[in-house]
């Protein structure tokens, strides 16, 4: 496991001995191209490094020794279409293979690349190409985003470039590629957020961020050499860097990619899994829904040993219902686009259903309330990450210009999240929305998620996204937009079993005044429900709540 080699110890006897040892340690001017990829392809050069396929059975194996020739292949490529230390590039590659020697080309050269998923239309690519001076694109024709690029650089200098000249320029380039000097402190990578609530930010991260994934992969994920990760992520979100890279390759593990052209069904993964023989498995709790409504005896999932989750916080009900099917106890992490895992369930601990676990080894988190003080256990407040003494390896440069929202949420000597979340008297931490998500009805707060994670447990409801909409006595009323299983349909004794279904398990406040019923919940593009929109949604109704049927009806005018 290459990842010893950062690391003060080889092994660890307790969360106290991991907190106290288990920071990474960061060499001068490190480059994770060069002095992990090339390293291990010299030691180790037939060990796998990638194994890919897609929907359509085609399949691709790359060694380490494949990965450092083909990214030297590609950095000579890109210098001979003029891209050089310091340009910007977006790329738009799905999960294609060609992403990953592309990713290790751009470090070894010195450009900055921009991952980017392939559902932008052309004013996001615009926006993107305006904000970061992009000169370069890279990109796989899977039928839409050519032409929506080639909209968005219509009469600008941006070129285009194809993965065909990719592949082309793999197989005929010269193998070797002399090493460009770095700082650790210089950007390595940018990744636009997913803008659900304010324009996309550009965060940036410097040459060290790939060894905070030792937190993520070897501590989290609990990876091992001989180990087939498989992290389902697309490659256009900073999730991709999480599970499919860095942390993995420096634990010795084998990335697993599983490239399909639309969505994968629940037969599509499982049958991947079991396929591939993949023995860890890491996705958000979407996938996880979905996955336990399928039937999961007809797969050989024997290899499979180990599974997280991230993304979204873990409905109790998701974690039993898979632990029942597989004997796999979920474990989850929390972290931002803005950092590594910050908070996990790590091996030393039993993991409670629903909680983001505890601090990583080197990250300081505290919870804050609106005066940057520290709030009691059992109290909520914001996730914050204490950088008076310098940054945690694996946070964020700051958002790429935009100092004025770096400032923002680097102040008083603390990182602010934005999330907020309370530690229970175990010190395990429990999320608890975003700070826009929380709603304030008669006085009380009231976690959204809470509330999410009751009604899933009830048989009629498949997805749930719990909001806040005006009410005239109480400031706001708690409302639930579900998505409702087979077989049950949306009447009003539905309505109010639901309702009673929250009423007696948690306090009667947090009870929703307003149930509506809808075919799908709007979801970002990474999966994540887009709570945000649905409060717009309703505030353009301008609605009143009906107390007698407890439905949303039109104001009379």
């Amino acid at each position: 496991m290459f990842a010893l080699k950062f690391l003060k110890k080889d092994k660890f006897d307790s969360y106290a001995d991991y907190l106290a040892n288990g920071s990474p340690i960061v060499p001068d001017n490190f480059n994770f191209a060069f002095d992990v990829i090339d390293k291990i392809a010299e030691s180790e050069p037939d060990k796998l490094a990638l194994l890919w396929t897609n929907d359509s059975g085609d399949k691709k194996t790359i060694t380490f020794r494949q990965l450092s020739e083909m990214s030297n292949a590609a950095a000579n490529f890109l210098v001979s279409r003029g891209v050089k230390k310091g340009d910007t590039v977006l790329l738009f590659l799905r999960r294609r293979w060609e992403y990953w020697v592309l990713m290790m080309a751009m470090h070894k050269l010195g450009a900055i690349p921009i991952p980017s998923t392939n559902q932008l239309k052309a004013e996001d690519i615009k926006y993107r190409i305006q904000m970061a001076d992009v000169r370069t694109i890279i990109a796989f024709d899977d039928g839409h985003v050519i032409g929506e690029i080639q909209d968005a650089i219509n009469d600008t200098p941006v070129q285009l470039i194809s993965t065909n000249d990719v592949d082309t320029a793999i197989d005929t380039m010269p193998k070797t590629f002399t090493r460009v000097p770095n700082e650790n402190s210089e950007t390595m990578v940018v990744y636009f957020t997913s803008g659900t609530t304010d324009m996309p930010k550009m965060v940036a991260h410097d040459y060290t961020y790939p060894l905070g994934h030792i937190n993520t992969a070897v501590f989290w994920q609990r990876l091992r050499d001989g180990d087939i990760h498989f992290t389902l992520s697309e490659s256009g979100w900073a999730k991709c860097s999480w599970g499919k890279m860095y942390g993995q390759w420096l634990a010795g593990a084998t990335v697993f990619v599983y490239d399909f052209s639309s969505v994968a069904n629940a037969h599509d993964l499982l049958s991947a899994i079991a396929d591939n023989h993949v023995t860890s498995f890491c996705a958000p709790p979407t996938a996880y829904k979905m996955l336990i409504h399928a039937d999961m005896s007809k797969y050989d999932l024997s290899s499979l040993k180990k599974a997280d989750i991230a993304g979204e916080a873990l409905n109790p009900e998701v974690y039993e219902r898979f632990l029942e099917k597989t004997g796999i106890k979920m474990r989850e992490g929390f972290g931002q686009t803005e950092s590594c895992v910050m908070l996990f369930n790590n091996e030393w601990i039993e993991p409670k259903p629903g909680s983001m676990g505890m601090p990583a080894a080197g990250w300081d988190i505290q919870l804050l309330d609106e005066r940057c003080r520290p709030v009691p256990d059992g109290t909520v407040g914001e996730i914050c990450v204490n950088i008076e003494h310098g940054r945690p390896v694996g946070l964020f440069q700051g958002y790429h210009k935009g100092e004025k929202l770096t400032a923002t949420a680097c102040r008083d000597g603390f990182y602010h999240t934005g999330d907020v979340a309370y530690r229970d008297s175990d010190g395990y931490f429990w999320f608890v929305g975003r700070n826009d998500d929380l709603i304030k009805t008669s006085g009380y707060r009231v976690s959204p998620f809470e509330v999410e994670s009751v009604l899933i447990e009830h048989p009629a409801v498949r997805e749930v996204a719990v909001t806040g909409i005006p009410d005239p006595s109480r400031g706001m009323a708690v409302k639930a937009t579900i998505v409702l299983n087979k077989y049950f349909q949306p009447t009003d004794v539905l309505t109010r079993q639901l309702q009673d279904h929250v009423r007696i398990r948690t306090a009667p406040y947090k009870c929703p005044r307003v149930i509506e019923f809808v075919d799908s919940l709007p979801m970002t593009i990474s999966g994540k429900i887009r709570r945000a929109l649905i409060r717009t949604l309703d505030s353009a109704k301008t609605n009143i709540i009906d107390p007698i049927k407890n439905t949303i009806t039109p104001e009379d005018k």
